[in-house]
């Protein structure tokens, strides 16, 4: 194959630089085609921070509307660089409607850290038998607070310092939260590999 590798939307990156390009000139139909290629991708990641189906349908149309307006000042650099960057404006939004409801809402993210350093540590599971699917809708039933924390430093490899800043909270805060989530999802997957024993 002549058109280079191939990119995680399945094109290769030669031909998704021309869509773009297309997009770029305002071409509907390759505007589509990428809408199409990547909007199943940004709907999974964006469950991962908003439970709410109405919040991830009004978080992924304004994620579009600010992709397909941003394409001029997006740097194409080949394969995965899209789909990168699409991303990072996913998260973006879904983090804006996070701060949102934090507003309206309250959403726990202090703790007495007193009761943190006394709560049981809990050995990390083997997860390889646990499906995909599962460990997700896991995911998806922690708190707020948690939940984001966790996916912007497992998911999204975001340092303490970083997600502090992005959710408005100290780092302390933000190591007792992934600490939290981590003991809740270990729990959690023990619990689900007993159950699948017990029905064996």
């Amino acid at each position: 194959m002549g058109t280079g590798l191939l990119s995680n939307s399945g094109l290769s990156a030669e031909a998704e630089g021309k869509v773009l390009e297309r997009a770029r000139n305002g071409d509907r139909t390759a505007a589509r085609e990428l809408y199409d290629r990547y909007s199943g991708y940004l709907a999974a990641t964006c469950s991962r921070f908003l439970p709410d189906q109405r919040d991830q349908k009004d978080v992924l149309q304004e994620s579009f509307v600010k992709i397909f307006t941003s394409l001029d000042s997006f740097d194409y650099r080949g394969e995965g660089s899209l789909k990168a960057w699409m991303r990072r404006i996913l998260v973006n939004e879904s983090l804006k409607t996070l701060r949102g409801k934090r507003r309206s809402e309250p959403v726990v993210y202090e703790e007495d850290f007193r009761d943190v350093a006394a709560e049981e540590e809990v050995e990390p599971p083997d997860v390889e038998n646990v499906p995909a699917e599962v460990i997700h809708e896991m995911i998806k039933g922690l708190p707020d607070g948690y939940r984001s924390v966790f996916n912007l430093y497992a998911l999204e490899g975001r340092s303490h310092k970083e997600i502090a800043g992005l959710l408005g909270i100290s780092e302390s805060t933000s190591a007792s939260q992934l600490h939290r989530a981590r003991t809740i999802l270990a729990r959690k997957i023990k619990e689900y590999i007993e159950k699948v024993k017990i029905k064996r």
